[in-house]
């Protein structure tokens, strides 16, 4: 496989080097100078209110995944008030001597909870009395090439992000709505990535390296990345998709001592089901994601209708190391489908009713039958490796509005291998036009698959926001959101080995955000 890797990559730098490829026109001199250096960036405060916390007091800095999870969080009767900051900064470099056909992107991450610590090293710390932390997390660092009109080659560290549109030319909120809404990958990795965006049609090939490892073995993590996406009519847009994943790691490597793959803690961190029985045996895993995704006017700019969703199929299968060689551990079968419609009943784009609905296929007897019929996300092999953070939803599913605790009841499609039925209602309207704007949503969810000592019920949520725009791109946002815990918490296995159902959560944050540029 990396034979063939080496010779695409080969073969496309050949072609990049070619003088004629480049199409530079003879005569292409710009009209104004240009500009060389960009720099933009996403600063994003938050005050929280909530009754959630890491019961592990090593567990500061960064918690991610499942409420109840093994990351160790739990809701109580008391408060837990605290402040929260992040700047994502972005630099681009675009040489003259180029002509805007070749482009350096840098984008790094700097977060911490107010007062967390000082005078040490390490990501998501810093702030605390006398400051100078280093804490500086590189997000990513790649090159684009223009080689000709409409095509780009992306190299280097990387956005992967499941939607067909380029990551660095479209809206964030595009990308949520589009595609696979950052279900299934919806993290940054590093590879090569090329792409074609036509009038009405658009392809993207990437292959990215997960995880490498030792140089001298074969115990990567890849991805191959094939999407594509053609305008059937003025409004309505269909896609194709396929991925697929070479795991020869066993669990080696990964995130901190939580590891990575199909058998690591990594899996009960971010509510992934985990392939329990292949403990520490070596195995090795090819897993293919076929999919199709449609939407019609997803952002309302044509009309009031807006309809979007995705359907996938995901196989494989799974081989165990043993005395008698290479044998099979489990066949992967899995399902994951979404349907989201809205309408924009007023003037802008925040006076609309939305509506979404996902479902995933569930296991209920883990790999007893050798088979797993649930599905797989980028979650098993990144933290988080995907974030379907665009249902309106704070605490049942995830939410955007986060910087170092990212948490949430159903954090991935997967539900813990266990299937997921649920959706989403929010209501927007903006009371001043552009000025000043609120939501109402709720959510409830159920597991096709419940838990022993458990039932179906994951839970329903109620939730509101009230924000109101300062300037360009400069909000303050009060949120507030209330679950209810249902049956499935009646069980140890999912509510962190406790006797009772949980307290119901709540969090209440005050946010202001200001994308600068």
């Amino acid at each position: 496989m990396k034979t063939l890797c080496f010779f695409l990559i080969f073969s496309l730098f050949s072609l990049l080097g070619a003088q004629n490829f480049w199409n530079t026109p003879p005569t292409s001199v710009p009209k104004k100078p240009v500009k060389e250096l960009t720099f933009i960036a996403y600063f994003f405060n938050k005050a929280v209110l909530n009754n959630i916390y890491a019961r592990n007091d090593f567990l500061k800095g960064q918690v991610v995944g499942r409420l109840f999870g093994g990351n160790t969080t739990n809701t109580s009767s008391a408060e837990s008030f605290y402040f929260e900051q992040r700047l994502l900064p972005f630099f681009i470099y675009q040489p003259k001597l180029f002509d805007g056909r070749a482009i350096l992107r840098a984008s790094f991450e700097i977060d911490w909870t107010w007062g967390d610590a000082s005078y040490g090293v390490g990501g998501n710390f810093g702030s605390a009395f006398s400051a100078d932390q280093v804490n500086l997390q590189t997000q990513n660092v790649e090159l684009e090439l223009i080689p000709r009109k409409g095509w780009a080659v992306n190299l280097g560290l990387q956005r992967l992000f499941d939607t067909p549109y380029n990551p660095y030319r479209t809206f964030f909120e595009t990308m949520t709505l589009t595609g696979y809404r950052l279900a299934f990958w919806g993290s940054d990795a590093v590879g090569i990535s090329v792409r074609h965006d036509r009038d009405y049609s658009r392809f993207k090939a990437g292959y990215y390296q997960l995880y490498e490892n030792n140089i001298e073995q074969k115990d990567d993590v890849v991805l191959w990345e094939l999407m594509a996406e053609k305008d059937l009519t003025p409004t309505w847009r269909q896609g194709v998709s396929l991925w697929y994943v070479q795991d020869r790691a066993s669990g080696e490597g990964g995130v901190s001592i939580l590891g990575q793959g199909l058998n690591s803690l990594l899996n009960d961190y971010n509510g992934v089901f985990r392939f329990n029985t292949i403990g520490s045996q070596k195995y090795k895993a090819d897993i293919f994601w076929l999919g199709t995704f449609w939407n019609r006017n997803a952002e309302y700019k044509l009309d009031r209708l807006a309809l979007g969703g995705f359907a996938v199929a995901n196989l494989g299968k799974v081989q165990i190391q043993t005395a008698d060689g290479w044998q099979k551990l489990a066949d992967i079968a899995g399902f994951a489908a979404n349907f989201r419609c809205g309408y924009r009943y007023g003037q802008t784009r925040r006076d609309v009713f939305e509506a979404d609905i996902l479902l995933s296929s569930g296991d209920d007897n883990g790999l007893q039958d050798k088979k797993y019929q649930g599905v797989i996300t980028g979650n098993t092999w990144g933290s988080p490796g995907a974030i379907f953070i665009s249902s309106g939803s704070y605490l049942l599913f995830p939410h955007g509005n986060v910087v170092n605790r990212y948490l949430a009841l159903v954090p991935d499609l997967s539900n813990m291998g266990r299937g997921l039925l649920g959706g989403t209602l929010n209501f927007h309207r903006a009371f001043i036009p552009n000025k000043l704007y609120g939501k109402a949503g709720l959510a409830v969810g159920s597991a096709f698959s419940a838990p022993t000592g458990g039932g179906n019920l994951i839970g329903y949520e109620a939730n509101a926001m009230l924000g109101y725009q300062a300037g360009v791109f400069m909000n303050t946002e009060l949120h507030a959101a209330h679950a209810w815990l249902g049956d499935f918490y009646k069980s140890r296995q999912v509510n962190g080995d406790q006797p009772g159902k949980p307290h119901n959560p709540w969090t209440v944050f005050l946010a202001f955000k200001w994308l600068m540029f």
